[in-house]
Protein backbone atom coordinates (compact mmCIF):
# COMPACT_ATOMS: atom_id res chain seq x y z
CA UNK A 1 0.00 0.00 0.00
CA UNK A 2 3.06 2.26 0.16
CA UNK A 3 3.99 4.59 -2.68
CA UNK A 4 7.51 5.90 -3.23
CA UNK A 5 9.33 8.10 -5.73
CA UNK A 6 6.18 9.21 -7.55
CA UNK A 7 4.73 12.61 -8.41
CA UNK A 8 1.17 12.72 -7.05
CA UNK A 9 -1.18 15.48 -8.23
CA UNK A 10 -4.14 16.10 -5.91
CA UNK A 11 -6.98 18.40 -6.95
CA UNK A 12 -8.71 19.79 -3.88
CA UNK A 13 -5.61 18.73 -1.97
CA UNK A 14 -5.92 21.56 0.56
CA UNK A 15 -9.29 20.20 1.68
CA UNK A 16 -10.03 17.74 4.45
CA UNK A 17 -9.38 14.33 2.86
CA UNK A 18 -6.97 15.62 0.22
CA UNK A 19 -4.63 17.23 2.75
CA UNK A 20 -4.72 14.13 4.97
CA UNK A 21 -3.75 12.05 1.93
CA UNK A 22 -0.97 14.52 1.10
CA UNK A 23 0.43 14.05 4.60
CA UNK A 24 0.55 10.29 4.07
CA UNK A 25 2.47 10.69 0.80
CA UNK A 26 4.75 13.69 1.19
CA UNK A 27 7.77 12.04 2.87
CA UNK A 28 8.43 9.58 0.03
CA UNK A 29 6.89 11.31 -2.98
CA UNK A 30 6.57 14.67 -4.66
CA UNK A 31 3.08 16.01 -4.00
CA UNK A 32 1.43 18.76 -6.05
CA UNK A 33 -1.72 20.23 -4.54
CA UNK A 34 -4.04 22.06 -6.95
CA UNK A 35 -6.71 23.97 -5.05
CA UNK A 36 -8.54 27.30 -5.01
CA UNK A 37 -8.25 27.31 -1.18
CA UNK A 38 -11.97 27.87 -0.59
CA UNK A 39 -11.68 25.26 2.17
CA UNK A 40 -8.15 25.23 3.49
CA UNK A 41 -7.21 22.47 5.91
CA UNK A 42 -3.61 22.48 4.66
CA UNK A 43 -2.74 25.68 6.55
CA UNK A 44 -2.97 23.79 9.85
CA UNK A 45 -0.81 20.83 8.73
CA UNK A 46 2.70 20.44 10.09
CA UNK A 47 3.98 19.50 6.61
CA UNK A 48 2.57 22.54 4.76
CA UNK A 49 6.11 23.83 4.05
CA UNK A 50 7.63 20.43 3.29
CA UNK A 51 10.18 20.57 0.43
CA UNK A 52 8.36 17.74 -1.37
CA UNK A 53 5.09 19.69 -1.40
CA UNK A 54 4.08 22.19 -4.08
CA UNK A 55 0.88 24.23 -3.78
CA UNK A 56 -0.69 25.59 -6.97
CA UNK A 57 -3.64 27.90 -6.39
CA UNK A 58 -5.94 27.16 -9.28
CA UNK A 59 -9.40 26.22 -10.50
CA UNK A 60 -10.34 22.93 -12.16
CA UNK A 61 -12.58 24.90 -14.56
CA UNK A 62 -9.41 26.42 -16.10
CA UNK A 63 -8.21 23.60 -18.35
CA UNK A 64 -4.99 25.25 -19.50
CA UNK A 65 -3.88 26.02 -15.95
CA UNK A 66 -4.86 22.54 -14.78
CA UNK A 67 -3.01 20.82 -17.63
CA UNK A 68 0.11 22.87 -17.04
CA UNK A 69 0.16 22.12 -13.31
CA UNK A 70 -0.44 18.40 -13.92
CA UNK A 71 2.55 18.04 -16.25
CA UNK A 72 4.88 15.27 -15.12
CA UNK A 73 2.48 13.67 -12.65
CA UNK A 74 2.41 9.88 -12.25
CA UNK A 75 -0.75 9.63 -10.12
CA UNK A 76 -3.82 11.89 -10.19
CA UNK A 77 -6.24 12.05 -7.27
CA UNK A 78 -9.31 14.16 -8.04
CA UNK A 79 -10.84 15.38 -4.77
CA UNK A 80 -11.89 18.87 -5.88
CA UNK A 81 -15.64 19.48 -5.74
CA UNK A 82 -18.33 21.75 -4.41
CA UNK A 83 -19.66 19.95 -1.33
CA UNK A 84 -21.70 20.50 1.82
CA UNK A 85 -25.49 20.80 1.90
CA UNK A 86 -25.58 24.54 2.60
CA UNK A 87 -22.98 25.32 -0.09
CA UNK A 88 -24.67 23.13 -2.70
CA UNK A 89 -28.13 24.57 -2.07
CA UNK A 90 -26.75 28.11 -2.19
CA UNK A 91 -25.15 27.59 -5.61
CA UNK A 92 -26.36 24.57 -7.59
CA UNK A 93 -24.99 26.06 -10.84
CA UNK A 94 -21.45 26.24 -9.47
CA UNK A 95 -21.90 22.78 -7.97
CA UNK A 96 -22.75 21.25 -11.35
CA UNK A 97 -20.10 23.20 -13.28
CA UNK A 98 -17.27 22.27 -10.93
CA UNK A 99 -18.34 18.68 -10.39
CA UNK A 100 -19.02 17.92 -14.07
CA UNK A 101 -16.89 20.27 -16.18
CA UNK A 102 -14.08 20.29 -13.65
CA UNK A 103 -14.03 16.50 -13.58
CA UNK A 104 -14.07 16.35 -17.39
CA UNK A 105 -11.07 18.70 -17.44
CA UNK A 106 -9.13 16.56 -14.95
CA UNK A 107 -9.77 13.36 -16.90
CA UNK A 108 -8.89 14.94 -20.25
CA UNK A 109 -5.68 16.45 -18.88
CA UNK A 110 -4.74 13.08 -17.38
CA UNK A 111 -5.45 11.32 -20.68
CA UNK A 112 -3.04 13.69 -22.44
CA UNK A 113 -0.14 12.93 -20.10
CA UNK A 114 2.78 11.01 -21.61
CA UNK A 115 2.53 8.57 -18.71
CA UNK A 116 -0.11 7.95 -16.04
CA UNK A 117 -0.08 5.19 -13.42
CA UNK A 118 -3.51 5.84 -11.91
CA UNK A 119 -6.38 8.34 -11.73
CA UNK A 120 -8.54 8.13 -8.60
CA UNK A 121 -11.83 10.05 -8.80
CA UNK A 122 -13.83 10.89 -5.68
CA UNK A 123 -17.55 10.27 -6.04
CA UNK A 124 -20.04 10.24 -3.15
CA UNK A 125 -22.44 8.08 -1.19
CA UNK A 126 -25.08 10.68 -2.13
CA UNK A 127 -25.57 8.91 -5.46
CA UNK A 128 -27.63 6.25 -3.66
CA UNK A 129 -30.34 8.75 -2.74
CA UNK A 130 -32.39 9.06 0.45
CA UNK A 131 -32.51 5.35 1.36
CA UNK A 132 -29.24 3.43 1.11
CA UNK A 133 -28.82 0.30 3.24
CA UNK A 134 -25.85 -1.99 2.58
CA UNK A 135 -25.60 -0.36 -0.82
CA UNK A 136 -23.27 -2.14 -3.22
CA UNK A 137 -21.26 -0.62 -6.05
CA UNK A 138 -23.69 -2.00 -8.64
CA UNK A 139 -26.84 -0.58 -7.04
CA UNK A 140 -28.65 1.92 -9.23
CA UNK A 141 -27.86 5.60 -8.75
CA UNK A 142 -30.80 7.69 -7.50
CA UNK A 143 -30.68 11.17 -8.96
CA UNK A 144 -33.49 12.79 -6.99
CA UNK A 145 -36.19 15.22 -8.07
CA UNK A 146 -35.20 17.63 -10.85
CA UNK A 147 -35.11 21.15 -9.47
CA UNK A 148 -34.27 20.06 -5.91
CA UNK A 149 -30.90 21.75 -5.38
CA UNK A 150 -29.71 19.16 -2.85
CA UNK A 151 -29.35 16.53 -5.57
CA UNK A 152 -27.19 18.59 -7.94
CA UNK A 153 -24.15 17.34 -6.00
CA UNK A 154 -25.08 13.70 -6.61
CA UNK A 155 -25.95 14.35 -10.27
CA UNK A 156 -22.55 15.93 -10.88
CA UNK A 157 -20.79 13.01 -9.20
CA UNK A 158 -22.73 10.42 -11.21
CA UNK A 159 -21.65 12.24 -14.36
CA UNK A 160 -18.05 12.12 -13.12
CA UNK A 161 -18.30 8.37 -12.55
CA UNK A 162 -19.60 7.79 -16.08
CA UNK A 163 -16.84 10.00 -17.48
CA UNK A 164 -14.14 8.16 -15.55
CA UNK A 165 -15.33 4.78 -16.79
CA UNK A 166 -15.67 6.12 -20.33
CA UNK A 167 -12.06 7.33 -20.27
CA UNK A 168 -11.00 3.95 -18.92
CA UNK A 169 -12.77 2.00 -21.66
CA UNK A 170 -12.21 4.32 -24.62
CA UNK A 171 -8.89 6.00 -23.79
CA UNK A 172 -7.40 3.20 -21.64
CA UNK A 173 -6.92 5.67 -18.79
CA UNK A 174 -6.26 3.67 -15.57
CA UNK A 175 -9.15 5.20 -13.63
CA UNK A 176 -10.64 4.16 -10.31
CA UNK A 177 -13.64 5.56 -8.39
CA UNK A 178 -13.99 5.82 -4.62
CA UNK A 179 -17.28 6.67 -2.89
CA UNK A 180 -16.70 8.07 0.61
CA UNK A 181 -19.38 7.41 3.23
CA UNK A 182 -19.61 10.16 5.87
CA UNK A 183 -15.95 10.80 6.55
CA UNK A 184 -14.95 12.72 9.70
CA UNK A 185 -11.87 13.44 11.76
CA UNK A 186 -9.04 15.92 12.40
CA UNK A 187 -8.76 18.65 9.81
CA UNK A 188 -12.36 18.53 8.62
CA UNK A 189 -13.57 21.82 7.18
CA UNK A 190 -17.11 22.70 6.18
CA UNK A 191 -20.44 21.44 7.42
CA UNK A 192 -19.86 17.91 8.76
CA UNK A 193 -22.03 16.83 11.68
CA UNK A 194 -19.21 15.26 13.71
CA UNK A 195 -17.01 18.32 13.32
CA UNK A 196 -19.83 20.69 14.28
CA UNK A 197 -20.94 18.60 17.26
CA UNK A 198 -17.40 18.06 18.56
CA UNK A 199 -16.44 21.73 18.26
CA UNK A 200 -19.55 22.76 20.16
CA UNK A 201 -19.27 19.95 22.71
CA UNK A 202 -15.75 20.90 23.79
CA UNK A 203 -17.12 24.39 24.53
CA UNK A 204 -20.27 22.99 26.24
CA UNK A 205 -22.42 24.77 23.66
CA UNK A 206 -25.80 23.40 22.48
CA UNK A 207 -25.73 20.70 19.80
CA UNK A 208 -28.37 21.52 17.19
CA UNK A 209 -30.06 18.63 15.40
CA UNK A 210 -31.90 19.48 12.19
CA UNK A 211 -35.18 17.58 12.10
CA UNK A 212 -36.01 14.74 14.49
CA UNK A 213 -32.53 13.19 14.59
CA UNK A 214 -33.60 9.76 13.32
CA UNK A 215 -31.44 10.00 10.18
CA UNK A 216 -29.01 7.06 10.15
CA UNK A 217 -25.36 7.26 9.07
CA UNK A 218 -22.26 5.05 9.02
CA UNK A 219 -19.27 7.17 10.08
CA UNK A 220 -15.80 6.61 8.62
CA UNK A 221 -12.67 8.03 10.27
CA UNK A 222 -10.44 9.95 7.85
CA UNK A 223 -7.39 7.70 8.32
CA UNK A 224 -9.49 4.72 7.22
CA UNK A 225 -10.66 6.68 4.19
CA UNK A 226 -7.07 7.47 3.25
CA UNK A 227 -6.19 3.78 3.62
CA UNK A 228 -8.89 3.09 1.04
CA UNK A 229 -7.56 5.76 -1.31
CA UNK A 230 -4.01 4.41 -1.00
CA UNK A 231 -5.28 0.98 -2.03
CA UNK A 232 -7.15 2.56 -4.96
CA UNK A 233 -3.86 4.18 -6.03
CA UNK A 234 -1.62 1.15 -5.67
CA UNK A 235 -3.63 -2.06 -6.07
CA UNK A 236 -3.73 -3.52 -9.61
CA UNK A 237 -7.30 -4.78 -9.08
CA UNK A 238 -8.59 -1.23 -8.56
CA UNK A 239 -8.30 -0.14 -12.20
CA UNK A 240 -11.65 0.24 -13.94
CA UNK A 241 -13.60 -0.32 -10.72
CA UNK A 242 -15.63 1.69 -8.21
CA UNK A 243 -15.45 1.16 -4.45
CA UNK A 244 -17.54 2.13 -1.45
CA UNK A 245 -15.18 3.30 1.29
CA UNK A 246 -16.72 3.51 4.75
CA UNK A 247 -17.18 1.85 8.13
CA UNK A 248 -20.34 -0.24 8.12
CA UNK A 249 -19.92 -1.00 11.83
CA UNK A 250 -20.04 2.64 12.99
CA UNK A 251 -23.77 3.11 12.43
CA UNK A 252 -25.84 5.52 14.54
CA UNK A 253 -28.68 8.03 14.24
CA UNK A 254 -27.83 11.72 14.28
CA UNK A 255 -29.45 11.95 17.71
CA UNK A 256 -27.42 8.95 18.86
CA UNK A 257 -24.27 10.59 17.47
CA UNK A 258 -24.91 13.77 19.44
CA UNK A 259 -25.48 11.78 22.64
CA UNK A 260 -22.35 9.71 22.04
CA UNK A 261 -20.21 12.81 21.55
CA UNK A 262 -21.56 14.43 24.72
CA UNK A 263 -20.94 11.24 26.72
CA UNK A 264 -17.49 10.40 25.34
CA UNK A 265 -16.21 13.96 25.77
CA UNK A 266 -17.81 14.49 29.18
CA UNK A 267 -19.52 17.57 27.79
CA UNK A 268 -22.29 19.59 29.41
CA UNK A 269 -23.77 20.52 26.03
CA UNK A 270 -27.57 20.30 25.78
CA UNK A 271 -29.07 18.72 22.66
CA UNK A 272 -31.70 20.83 20.91
CA UNK A 273 -33.85 20.26 17.84
CA UNK A 274 -34.27 22.86 15.10
CA UNK A 275 -36.35 22.98 11.96
CA UNK A 276 -34.98 21.25 8.86
CA UNK A 277 -35.67 23.23 5.68
CA UNK A 278 -34.11 20.89 3.13
CA UNK A 279 -34.55 17.34 1.84
CA UNK A 280 -32.22 14.97 3.67
CA UNK A 281 -30.80 11.45 3.39
CA UNK A 282 -32.66 9.28 5.90
CA UNK A 283 -30.51 6.13 5.72
CA UNK A 284 -26.93 5.70 4.50
CA UNK A 285 -25.02 2.50 5.27
CA UNK A 286 -22.56 1.00 2.77
CA UNK A 287 -21.57 -2.49 1.86
CA UNK A 288 -17.75 -2.50 1.71
CA UNK A 289 -17.48 -6.16 0.74
CA UNK A 290 -16.06 -5.40 -2.71
CA UNK A 291 -13.31 -3.16 -1.32
CA UNK A 292 -12.42 -5.84 1.22
CA UNK A 293 -12.38 -8.71 -1.26
CA UNK A 294 -10.57 -6.97 -4.14
CA UNK A 295 -8.33 -4.52 -2.25
CA UNK A 296 -8.10 -5.85 1.29
CA UNK A 297 -9.69 -2.70 2.73
CA UNK A 298 -11.25 -2.71 6.17
CA UNK A 299 -11.99 0.24 8.45
CA UNK A 300 -10.12 0.03 11.77
CA UNK A 301 -11.10 3.08 13.83
CA UNK A 302 -14.27 2.71 15.89
CA UNK A 303 -16.58 5.69 16.38
CA UNK A 304 -15.78 6.54 20.02
CA UNK A 305 -12.04 6.40 19.39
CA UNK A 306 -12.47 8.59 16.31
CA UNK A 307 -14.48 11.13 18.31
CA UNK A 308 -11.72 11.33 20.95
CA UNK A 309 -9.03 11.83 18.30
CA UNK A 310 -11.12 14.49 16.58
CA UNK A 311 -11.77 16.36 19.82
CA UNK A 312 -8.06 16.33 20.70
CA UNK A 313 -7.25 17.93 17.33
CA UNK A 314 -9.78 20.75 17.72
CA UNK A 315 -8.81 21.40 21.34
CA UNK A 316 -5.18 21.79 20.25
CA UNK A 317 -6.24 24.00 17.34
CA UNK A 318 -8.08 26.36 19.68
CA UNK A 319 -5.31 26.41 22.31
Amino acid sequence: MELEGKTVFITGGAGFIGSTLAGRLVERNRVIIFDNLTRDSLKHKTFKDHPNLTLVQGNVLDFAQLQNAMHGADVIVHCAAIAGIDTVIKSPVTTLRVNMIGSANVLEAAAQLDHCDRVVCFSTSEIFGQQAFRSTETDKAVLGVVGEARWTYAVGKVAEEHLAMAYYREKKLPATIVRPFNVYGPGQVGEGAVRTFVMRAIKNEPLEIHGDGTQIRAWCYVDDMVDGVMLAITHPAAVGESFNIGNQRAVVTIYGLANTIVRVLGSKSPIVFVRKDYVDVELRVPSVRKAKELLGFEAKVELEDGILRTAEYYRNLQA
